[in-house]
């Protein structure tokens, strides 16, 4: 798509903003959102896939492996048209096995948080594939976003005190049933 390569080459080229004043507020908070909308592109195609494909399925397929393909051909499409990197793309294949993992601890037989009742042919461990997709769509909104908004940190914490923080909360997460 030139046109969201484009838009993405414009929403990072600061030049076109040199102006001041409210003018600049105003330019500012328009371009936030519209860097936002951008940053949902997955998140949002595959939202609405999720509320259009019926439960029953498409031309006898099983709802939760069209929902697969779906997140599939999202995905593929963002790389081809390069609205996606490669880096961002594995980057966000962590978030799917991190998720798809997490959604396996939750469905489990000493768990049961939740349930994947219907068929699929792609279900593993009775988590249908497309479920990591959920958290792959927001690994996709945080590399947009990091991208689009030209994020850097400063002053990150130490990385014993940040990983003490994560193993904390997958901790929770494994604990709290």
């Amino acid at each position: 798509m030139k046109g969201l390569s484009a838009l993405d080459v414009h929403l990072l080229d600061m030049r076109a903003r040199e102006i001041g004043g409210w003018r600049r507020g105003l330019l500012e908070f328009c371009y936030f959102g519209i860097k936002n909308a951008r940053a949902c592109l997955f998140v949002g195609l595959f939202f609405i896939a999720m509320m259009v494909i019926p439960r029953t399925g498409i031309a006898g397929l099983p709802r939760y492996d069209v929902l697969l393909a779906v997140a599939l051909l999202i995905q593929f499409w963002m790389v081809c048209s390069k609205l996606e990197t490669m880096d961002e793309l594995k980057a966000i294949c962590l978030f799917h096995m991190v998720g798809f993992a997490l959604e396996a601890f939750k469905v489990s037989g000493s768990i049961r948080s939740w349930s994947y009742p219907d068929f699929g042919y792609t279900k593993i461990l009775d988590v249908p594939l497309f479920a990591g997709f959920m958290y792959a769509a927001v690994g996709s909104y945080v590399v947009q976003a990091w991208r689009l908004f030209d994020l850097r940190i400063r002053h990150h914490p130490p990385y014993w005190m940040a990983t003490t923080v994560a193993i904390l909360i997958y901790a929770n997460f494994f604990t709290h049933h």
